[in-house]
């Protein structure tokens, strides 16, 4: 078998990804085919903004900055963010196309050794030709019209394949069957998983915690996303192998996107290549979880009721996520919240009743307040004793890390 490595150095991710997938897929007897492509021609294929984080909330940016600095401090990684974001790498992922198969990963991680931590231009020629020199490539190689038509050719391919960003990976199984798209540098788990044919658990290394004593994670959800559903299904047993103090705080999603400037249901926003990447991705991660799950038919629905009830009875929370997640029931009607709650045996009527009163509603407006103050861009976010704020279930590995005591230097959010 072989890993397809859709890349482009303009992306700090996919730098990430590049100094780990030949491991993973070694780890499996597989090889790894390098793949140049241009990020923003795969954009602009799929009708994307050339800079998607440009259109981002500011709250979103602060997140996603505070990420990929965390995210590389947990790989080891002397991450140097450049001042000028995105740089222009379109003549080096020409070199990176014009090097021999053999020698692309030696190139691309050269070039994102100079980007990423010497903080080089990869659009000056004189870096570009250095790391040419270094792997005994000819520099002009990357004027050549063959060189620009082979990566024009790459980018369609991989675009046409369903690749929307970078780091992406698709495994070639022996009979020449393509696995579906992998996208991210922390969804390798899935490509060993799809080598190996059995689950293989996701893990980040963890350095050793500097600090002891309990902690307190703060869990910020809604109802209406699915990735919360996935990750209030994991986020009791990590607090517990943590000895963390876990708080449970239902927030109204759709209000804190309204306050911060995002579309009320960025699912729709996204490119249909996106969107069927998501709907797999949804599948794969409740399998990885080991939960049910099923889009439910009334997406989206609308959880004032069940958030108010989560905070009069705290033990309908997985039910209700349940209800709605996995057998497609509208916890948005009362009727079908009052049989959740009689299912679990609980008086509905007093429940509702008491969810419509005015400490509730106060409740449920502070926790949204709280989440703004932290920084919350969306659920589920993990805020770790008033400090570390993590945004997404897929980043399960370092709330873990954090609640070990793992303290990242310079990370307050």
């Amino acid at each position: 078998m072989r890993v397809r490595f859709f890349f482009d150095v303009v992306c700090p991710y996919a730098w990430m990804a590049a100094t780990q997938v030949e491991a993973v897929a070694a780890r499996h007897g597989a090889t790894v085919e390098w793949c140049p492509i241009l990020l923003g021609g795969v954009f602009r294929h799929h009708q994307s903004p050339d800079v998607p984080a440009a259109t981002w909330a500011p709250q979103k940016a602060v997140v996603g900055h505070t990420d990929v600095h965390r995210m590389a401090a947990l790989h080891g990684l002397p991450l140097r963010f450049p001042d000028a974001h995105p740089r222009r790498t379109v003549d080096a992922m020409r070199l990176c196309i014009a090097a021999p198969p053999n020698q692309r990963a030696a190139v691309a991680l050269a070039l994102y050794t100079a980007i990423w931590t010497e903080n080089q231009d990869p659009d000056q020629p004189a870096v570009l030709h250095e790391v040419a020199r270094q792997h005994g490539i000819d520099p002009e190689r990357i004027k050549h019209p063959d060189t620009k038509a082979k990566l024009r050719a790459a980018t369609a391919e991989a675009a046409e394949l369903g690749v929307f960003g970078v780091p992406s990976t698709q495994v070639v199984h022996p009979d020449g069957t393509l696995g579906p798209i992998h996208w991210g540098a922390d969804r390798l788990h899935f490509v060993a998983s799809e080598l190996s044919g059995a689950r293989v658990a996701q893990t980040v290394p963890v350095p050793p915690p500097v600090a002891e004593g309990s902690r307190r994670l703060d869990f910020f959800h809604d109802f209406a996303s699915p990735y919360s559903y996935l990750g209030a299904t994991q986020v009791a047993r990590l607090a517990e192998e943590a000895g963390a103090h876990l708080h449970w705080r239902p927030i109204l999603l759709g209000a804190i996107f309204r306050q911060i400037g995002t579309p009320n249901v960025p699912l729709f926003t996204m490119s249909a290549a996106k969107q069927a990447w998501n709907g797999r991705e949804l599948d794969q991660w409740a399998a990885h979880h080991g939960v049910p799950f099923r889009f439910p038919s009334t997406f989206p629905v609308r959880t004032v009721l069940p958030l108010r009830v989560s905070l009069v009875a705290p033990e309908a929370t997985l039910p209700l996520y349940r209800a709605l997640w996995a057998d497609d029931r509208d916890i948005g009607q009362p009727a079908e919240v009052a049989r959740v709650l009689t299912d679990l045996g609980l008086d509905a009527p007093a429940i509702l009743e008491a969810a419509t009163a005015p400490t509730i509603k106060a409740t449920l407006r502070a926790n949204g307040d709280a989440a703004i103050a932290a920084g919350v861009c969306g659920v589920p976010s993990f805020w770790v004793d008033d400090t570390h704020l993590v945004w997404g279930q897929d980043r399960l590995p370092v709330v873990s890390a954090l609640l070990h005591g793992w303290s990242p230097e310079g990370d307050a959010r």
